[in-house]
């Protein structure tokens, strides 16, 4: 997770809001550290959510177009996955476990295996690296270098892929990779589809690994998001992938798609590279998995790539139970059939819609509006923009927060439970919020 919510400059003091009175720090300011982010373009105490919404001390609404930068595809406190939870925590069942065998874990296992591997004919493994999207990326990268023997990776421009050093080294965002305070080595940056000036970038790719004389090194994987969420919602084109696929076919590299952010039903299918026909070598799952908010994450690769000797790659919160309980619950309610992947693509055109009036009342404003499923990005012309609409939709009751190189994308991630009034309800918010910014 990054953060791209619109914050004041550091040190700034904001002001209250008219008819409030000023009022000393308060313990976030004085002890927590300056690192904080979302806090500063929300700045509220929030103390319940349910659903689709979240209130704040003061008893004050919002309608979360964030979901947790797509941690809760499924709301705030699920009840169905509340009711696992607390019925495994009451009968004191394992909450941590490493990489012990437990019945829960056994349960998710099965139920990943039969709801959504076996289903899609998906050769893989699972591993669980540790409890972010960041392990999961340093477990993939790890992996590959050992199966192939070779040190480089290729990322593309725009990508996110976490904040370790391995995965900010795939990371193209200047200002993330310049926190690492060493040389982020052994990766080459390739342009991503779309990308200005770049033409056919895998035309591009392929004739720079062919060409003794480009300085690329032979790659042991590429890794790459189908949908750059943190790189301003940014869809690769179902050719594009497919294309990358066969190069990487072709020039003995490992795929990687990186499907944190996107997974898990975001782009409607549950992984987001299906649409597109390909089946990568190494997958990595995190964010929405759990289905709670719960860390967790996963590593996918096929069978063949398992190298790894016991214990060889490990962390002590690789076992996260309670993680494993509310996961296996989300499965099961909702990708024991096709409904939900149909449900999302549906929202997604009503957002997609919402978000072309928008464009069409504000056509000097907005330079485009791209997306997939219930990930939708609305760029806009002058760089501070999304920034100024975001702080004005908080204050109308809406939350959704800004990404890409420049903040400069105004993003939505509404949880796939969304209904379409509440969606109604938030495109009106936001329009609202665009002319209140003009």
């Amino acid at each position: 997770m990054t953060v791209h919510a619109p914050a004041p400059v550091p040190g700034e003091v904001t002001s209250p809001a008219p008819g409030a009175a000023a009022s000393a720090p308060s313990v976030f300011e004085t002890l927590e550290s300056e690192v904080r982010g979302y806090c500063r373009g929300w700045p509220t105490v929030f103390d319940r959510a349910r659903g689709n919404r979240l209130t704040d001390e003061d008893g004050r609404d919002f309608l979360d177009f964030f979901s947790g930068a797509g941690a809760l595809n499924y709301g705030h406190n699920n009840p169905v996955l509340k009711r696992a939870l607390l019925d495994h925590l009451e009968r004191d069942g394992i909450t941590h476990g490493l990489d012990m065998s437990t019945t829960a874990k056994r349960r998710f296992l099965e139920t990943f295996r039969d709801l959504v591997l076996d289903p899609r004919g998906l050769p893989y493994k699972v591993m669980f690296p540790g409890p972010t999207g960041t392990n999961a990326v340093e477990a993939a990268l790890k992996l590959a270098r050992k199966v192939k023997k070779r040190p480089q990776i290729v990322s593309f421009t725009g990508g996110f892929h976490g904040m370790s050093l391995g995965s900010l080294a795939v990371t193209g965002n200047a200002r993330k990779r310049a926190g690492a305070g060493v040389p982020l080595v052994h990766t080459a940056p390739m342009p991503f589809d779309g990308y200005p000036g770049a033409g056919e970038s895998i035309v591009l790719f392929e004739r720079l690994l062919a060409d003794p004389g480009s300085g690329v090194d032979h790659p042991a994987a590429v890794i790459v998001e189908t949908v750059q969420g943190e790189g301003g919602i940014n869809v690769a084109r179902p050719e594009w992938l497919r294309a990358l696929a066969a190069l990487c076919r072709r020039r003995d590299m490992l795929l990687i798609v990186d499907d944190i952010q996107m997974g898990c039903g975001r782009t409607g299918a549950f992984f987001s590279f299906e649409d597109a026909g390909v089946v990568p070598d190494i997958v990595t799952l995190s964010k929405s998995i759990s289905g709670y908010g719960l860390p967790m994450s996963l590593c996918l690769f096929r069978e063949e790539l398992d190298i790894w000797e016991p214990g060889e790659h490990n962390g002590t919160f690789r076992g996260n139970n309670p993680a494993f309980v509310t996961a296996t619950a989300a499965l099961r309610t909702y990708w024991a059939d096709g409904g939900l992947e149909e449900q999302t693509r549906l929202r997604g055109e009503q957002v997609r819609a919402g978000l072309e009036e928008i464009a069409a009342e504000h056509p000097g404003a907005v330079v485009s509006v791209r997306g997939r499923g219930l990930a939708w990005g609305m760029e806009m012309r002058e760089k501070d923009a999304a920034g100024r609409i975001a702080r004005r939709a908080f204050d109308h009751g809406l939350l959704v927060e800004t990404s890409g190189p420049h903040s400069e994308v105004v993003k939505l991630l509404p949880a796939l439970t969304v209904s379409p009034a509440e969606l109604d309800e938030g495109l009106r918010l936001l329009a609202r919020s665009v002319r209140e910014c003009r």
